[in-house]
């Protein structure tokens, strides 16, 4: 149950956008280990603020940061980050302009409802996407993605960092191990989808 909502969470946040320039946090060494093994690393805390849960993420991709940013800025492409997204659309701004609004509305399933979550985006093309909240199911929602060139801009390791929480009565311990395994999921998802083609 619990992990089906984080599913959709996470998938939401996934498809929010995307990244920068240099590196976003050091990394563990858990996180180089699974690097180094082809795997996608994410790390899931509970906030000092104790109503939001962090959560930070990478995995490495062999496409260049173009590729990667063309596919995480695409509504299009969003469901292949989110399997259970339902719709993606652009209500405001333009990104060709630096920043826009963003609704993502997951599909229902026997537990859960539907979500509705709508963000704003403000982008450093090619490197950096923040984003934050502006209205929805979610609590809070506020973090970044960022895109670091490897192997002369061939590849790219994408870094991820958010703060989210809701307004449901899921157990938070359960929620922050569902997403330590379901992030590296949708990081994995968009591996391949840069890497497919």
């Amino acid at each position: 149950m619990a992990r089906q909502w984080v599913t959709a969470v996470m998938g939401l946040a996934a498809a929010v956008v995307m990244a920068g320039g240099g590196r976003a946090y050091e990394l563990s060494t858990k996180a180089q280990e699974a690097l180094a093994r082809g795997e996608a690393w994410a790390d899931v805390s509970a906030d000092p603020d104790g109503i939001s849960g962090r959560v930070r993420g990478v995995v490495d991709i062999d496409a260049p940061p173009e590729r990667v940013w063309a596919v995480m800025t695409d509504c299009a492409t969003a469901r292949k980050l989110m399997t259970n997204l339902a719709s993606c659309k652009v209500l405001s701004g333009d990104q060709q302009r630096g920043w826009d609004v963003r609704e993502h509305i997951t599909k229902r399933n026997l537990i859960f409802p539907g979500m509705r979550i709508v963000f704003r985006s403000d982008y450093e093309p090619v490197s950096r996407i923040r984003f934050k909240l502006v209205e929805g199911d979610l609590k809070v929602e506020q973090g970044e993605w960022r895109l670091q060139p490897l192997a002369g801009g061939k590849r790219t390791r994408v870094f991820y960092e958010n703060r989210l929480a809701v307004d449901w009565p899921v157990p938070k311990g359960m929620m922050r191990q569902a997403l330590r395994k379901d992030t590296p999921k949708v990081l994995g998802n968009l591996r391949r989808a840069c890497e497919g083609g």
